[in-house]
């Protein structure tokens, strides 16, 4: 019955996202504000029954209905509870009812902090976001039902989820991952419905700025958690792998950090406005398209659902349709933007656009890369290619080390016009600074490489400007403000522009200093690592909640004393006899220690075993942390609670000019005197 109830939720909520499709359009088409008016009704209820769909999947996991199709397929009489509810979005059909879930939650958000809107605006927004919804909800029931019965006959116990996914990281990391992905609808929205109206101005860059940074910030941490995740559940020890489905996920982080600066431009100096609009346009289509990869079965990927060709082609005609309207309307009407404001080579407003080219060619690159062995199977009449790790990191590593130069310059740049000569003497001084500090560090590390050395000195290039840029924000005529008085806005960019400095030391001192020993040892076996040294002291079976292990204990010393005791696992789960590597770790801000044991060897008590020494890998994760942070700090700053001025801004078609907020983006430069 529950299964039932929420099938009927599901059609129900498809209902309203048709009327909220449709409803405001002919509101504002006819000029009715009733209609009109409608629209946040209609979102608060397509959002209640929605919720309460899932809610009912989750009730028939918790309940082991293994009547229901979906649920048979995706857990256990005996999965812990944690797993059961996580479950609810382990598979196709649960997880795109998140998705779905996640849209509508967008679309409340919208209607309830978007009130102070025109209503013809705010509702051609919601219209947007309703015939988005319109589509999931159609996906969902004409090709993706979670409530499908198996009746008459179905599994007593169900067949299990799959043990990669019985983690914490099921748990956080697609939900924060759909919360970026999705979230990028609402910039599509505010785009679209500008493109609509025909006043494309600077207040839609207003407005639509806090929802992209918030987007971002949610997708940056589902990436970061992702590769977390990876790292330790694995067993390689690796934390990017350019999976194809890691692409997916990734593209539109690229295209939105594009467009989140852009639209800097575009607020402060009314600069890239058609530019910023195609950006809105392609975050969201880059997300589309990685559902549609990750869901249609074409490609072959850890991550990617088992589906059949019927699902894969709505989503390809949903894309197809989404896309090309997009793109159409764009054609008509982004001719007729004019911009005449005037800035010189030298200005910020150069090095944003450069910054948006760069990260727009690492998009369509890794794009490529992706798409080029299906393109080349359908071509080839099923020949494989393969396009691995190496031509991404050779495409990609030089285009985020031009970025680094742009990313440290820039905010010592001033709008309209910097001056050159104090600047690039400034700059000079600071990279040969970072270099001798760079050089000098590697050569009592006693190894000095170019690609060890370049990245590591563009990063602490760029902390020197952020530190020069803090001082200058702090100092005042009488002393120094208070750090909680600065701008929210300069804060956010701040804390990003640290994580990606953190980011990439971490990136590079891993790379070139982790080591590992794969080893066949024995109770009682050592092998030395790094100064530390592993002891296999005994491989003991235990028992888990749902699985049976083999748990090796292993003791870690350094210079004869115990530095921790790790106990890294064989697991086999009882429902599908499927085997599990679990790692154990000592993690530390400066190191790894990292143990997976394998398979065993023989009779003997033998056991291959991994061993990883792994330094400054947790600066990925933490630098990955600080840049959602400072995307979701920028929601603080005053200028987005201001409704009643963007909105009247919007009406109006008023160009918001440069801006009046004290941000990073209007310090000057400290230049030497």
């Amino acid at each position: 019955m529950i299964a039932e109830v929420g099938h009927l939720c599901l059609i129900l909520a498809m209902a309203l996202a048709v009327l909220l499709a449709t409803l405001p359009t002919v509101g504002v088409i006819r000029g009715w504000s009733l209609w009109m008016q409608s629209a946040g009704s209609l979102a608060a209820g397509m959002l209640v029954f929605c919720a309460f769909a899932f809610a009912c999947l989750t009730a028939t996991f918790l309940q082991d209905d293994f009547s229901v199709r979906y649920v048979a397929s995706h857990s256990n009489a005996s999965l812990p509870l944690q797993y059961k509810v996580s479950a609810v979005w382990g598979g196709h059909e649960g997880s795109f009812l998140l998705w779905t879930l996640v849209l509508c939650a967008w679309t409340f958000a919208v209607a309830t902090l978007a009130r102070d809107l025109t209503p013809d605006m705010r509702a051609r927004v919601l219209a947007v976001l309703g015939g988005l919804g319109s589509g999931f909800f159609a996906f969902m029931l004409g090709t993706s039902n979670p409530f499908d019965r198996n009746l008459p006959i179905y599994p007593e116990n169900g067949s299990d989820l799959n043990p990669l996914l019985q983690d914490f990281g099921l748990i956080v990391h697609p939900p924060m991952l759909y919360m970026g992905y999705v979230g990028f609808a609402v910039p599509f929205a505010f785009a679209i419905a500008t493109l609509w109206s025909g006043r494309l101005d600077t207040a839609w860059a207003r407005w639509s700025r806090p929802w992209t940074n918030a987007a971002w910030a949610f997708l940056t941490i589902g990436i970061t958690l992702g590769s977390w995740w990876a790292y330790y559940e694995l067993g390689w020890g690796g934390w990017w792998f350019w999976d194809a489905v890691e692409n997916a996920s990734f593209l539109p982080w690229l295209v939105g950090t594009a467009l989140i600066h852009s639209l800097v431009a575009s607020e402060k100096r009314g600069v890239f406005k058609s530019w910023t609009v195609l950006l809105a346009i392609a975050a969201f289509s880059l997300s589309l398209l990685g559902g549609f990869l990750v869901r249609s079965g074409v490609l072959t990927s850890v991550h990617a659902f088992a589906v059949d060709p019927e699902r894969g082609l709505f989503m390809l005609v949903f894309f197809a349709v989404v896309v090309g309207a997009s793109l159409a309307l764009y054609a008509l009407r982004a001719g007729r933007i004019e911009s005449n404001v005037v800035f010189a080579p030298s200005g910020r407003e150069v090095l944003l656009l450069l910054n948006n080219v760069i990260l727009v060619v690492a998009a369509g690159s890794i794009l490529y890369g992706t798409l080029k062995p299906l393109i080349y199977e359908a071509i080839s009449g099923g020949a494989k290619l393969s396009v691995g790790p190496p031509w991404f990191n050779s495409v990609f590593v030089p285009l985020m080390l031009l970025l680094f130069v742009f990313l440290a310059v820039s905010p010592r740049s001033r709008w309209r016009e910097t001056p050159l000569a104090g600047l690039l003497m400034q700059q000079a001084v600071l990279l040969g600074g970072a270099s001798v500090v760079t050089l000098i560090a590697f050569v009592t590390l006693g190894r000095i490489e170019f690609m060890l050395v370049l990245p590591v000195a563009l990063a602490l290039w760029i902390t020197a400007n952020l530190a020069l840029d803090l001082y200058a924000k702090l100092r005042t005529r009488t002393g120094f403000r208070a750090p909680w008085r600065l701008n929210p806005s300069w804060i956010g960019m701040f804390l990003g522009h640290l994580g990606i400095a953190a980011a990439a030391i971490g990136v590079t001192v891993t790379v070139f200093f982790s080591t590992e020993r794969d080893l066949r040892m024995t109770a009682g076996d050592a092998v030395d690592l790094e100064g530390y040294t592993f002891t296999l002291q005994s491989v003991d079976r235990v028992r888990g909640p749902n699985y049976a292990a083999d748990r090796g204990t292993v003791v870690v010393t350094r210079g004869g004393e115990q530095v921790v005791i790790l106990y890294p696992e064989k697991r086999v789960y009882d429902a599908g006899g499927q085997t599990m590597t679990e790692a154990a770790m000592d993690a530390g801000l400066i190191r790894d220690l990292y143990v997976a044991l394998g398979e065993p060897l023989d009779d003997a008590g033998a056991w291959s075993v991994r061993v990883h020494y792994k330094p400054f890998v947790r600066w990925i994760w933490l630098g990955g942390l600080m840049v959602a942070a400072g995307g979701f700090v920028t929601l603080l700053d005053r200028r987005y609670r201001r409704r009643r001025v963007a909105a009247r801004e919007l009406a109006d078609g008023a160009d918001g000019g440069e801006g009046t907020d004290q941000d990073a983006s209007l310090s000057p430069p400290v230049v030497p005197s």
